[in-house]
């Protein structure tokens, strides 16, 4: 108890010296000057410039940093920073407004060592701009990384966006120069949903800022920002091969391989559905989770139908977070068998012999019916006399014969 009185007591005294000392200085620190933002066409990444109160620009002997201040608005709260230099660059929302503050700090032989802050600050807030039409910015912006090899990211269209309007995908970040535009427009109805970034290599771990704008026949449309990293956007690929076999103590054993593609096997982590069928018919499900690529459970009554299917996804010790992969086939025990139909009489087959039939009848009683009117019509042939008198004579020769 008497160390903890003594330790306050220390504290409090220390304290009150470093007080003392400020106010004897006699010394006080202005803001810095000239706080401006530049844009420099990096979409969001922002440059903070400023200048040294005009009574320290001549005081060389005594060194000066400054504290700058920032609200961030993808973290909902304020960054701070120590600098010697007279400028620094931050990431921005240009679709809210920018706030930021800065102030003087001084030590050296101007404060007798000590490090004195400037009572106020010189603060800039500067608003978003109010261009295009409104209640046309896109909506639904996804990305998605699929199997950490092609990135893909799609948007939808406002209600009150203009049909003949065209929109235009640009992205930066820090390896580029300047903006660049969508290698390759995804397109739906004529119309752009999406950028495809096949072949384009996209860094990781590094903010990539993305403006989504456009114009139509009412005028430009309101851009939409975006800012991502997109280790935090990857789904890996379906798990294709999963086997399921019993052992002899009665369990069943799951083990699955990667699924292809270039995600690290290390930063998967796996769900794993298993479902049971009993004799009455009723479905039980649950969920297991796990870092391993087998899992064996015991095989409890024979008459059950136990199913299985995998999904996976990165987990947090590799990236913020990640999409979940779509699920494998199922394998089940036991396995279904598989009944080969019956073979059934093709319908349209029979069909058209039927017809073939009765179009061969029909032409075939068509053809005799003509045959038969063609010889009724034709003029019975007088006998021959000579050809008469021939064959009485060889009847008369067969009867003398007999």
């Amino acid at each position: 108890m008497g160390r903890s009185r003594s330790s306050v007591t220390h504290g409090a005294a220390l304290m009150l010296l470093f007080i003392t000392c400020r106010e004897c200085t006699g010394f006080t620190v202005d803001p810095p000057e000239d706080l401006v933002i530049f844009d420099p066409g990096h979409l969001g990444h922002l440059e903070i410039r400023w200048s040294p109160p005009a009574r320290l620009i001549n005081k060389t002997e005594c060194p000066k940093h400054y504290q700058l201040e920032y609200f961030s608005t993808y973290k909902g709260g304020w960054t701070a920073i120590r600098t010697p230099g007279r400028s620094y660059s931050a990431q921005f929302d240009l679709m809210k407004d920018i706030r930021v503050k800065v102030f003087t700090l001084l030590s050296g032989p101007c404060t007798n060592g000590t490090m004195v802050k400037s009572k106020s600050y010189t603060e800039l807030v500067q608003k978003p701009l109010s261009t295009g039409v409104e209640g046309t910015r896109v909506k639904d912006f996804i990305c998605v990384f699929h199997k950490m090899e092609n990135m893909e990211c799609k948007w939808g269209r406002s209600a009150k966006m203009p049909a003949t309007s065209q929109q235009n995908l640009y992205f930066w970040h820090k390896q580029l120069e300047h903006a660049e535009e969508c290698p390759e427009y995804i397109i739906s109805g004529g119309v752009r949903i999406g950028c495809n970034f096949t072949g384009k290599v996209l860094p990781d771990f590094t903010d990539i800022n993305f403006c989504i704008n456009g114009s139509s026949a009412e005028g430009a449309l309101k851009p939409t920002f975006i800012s991502l990293q997109i280790q935090n956007h990857v789904k890996p690929g379906a798990t294709e091969k999963l086997y399921l076999r019993t052992a002899p103590d009665t369990q069943l054993e799951l083990h699955w391989e990667c699924p292809v593609g270039s995600v690290p096997e290390h930063c998967l982590e796996w769900e794993v559905e298993h479902s049971q069928e009993g004799p009455d018919g009723k479905i039980a499900s649950q969920q297991i989770l796990t870092q391993q690529k087998s899992l064996t459970l015991p095989l409890i009554h024979d008459d059950e139908r136990n199913c299985f299917r995998v999904r996976s996804q990165l987990h947090k010790y590799c990236v913020d977070k990640s999409y979940w992969s779509e699920w494998s086939r199922p394998n089940c025990y036991p396995e279904m068998k598989e009944v080969t139909p019956e073979p059934e009489w093709d319908m349209v087959r029979v069909y058209v012999y039927i017809a073939v039939a009765i179009t061969a009848m029909l032409v075939l009683s068509l053809c005799l019916g003509t045959m038969i009117k063609v010889r009724s019509s034709r003029p019975e042939k007088k006998q021959d006399p000579l050809h008469t008198t021939l064959l009485v004579r060889n009847s008369v020769l067969r009867k003398a014969e007999a």
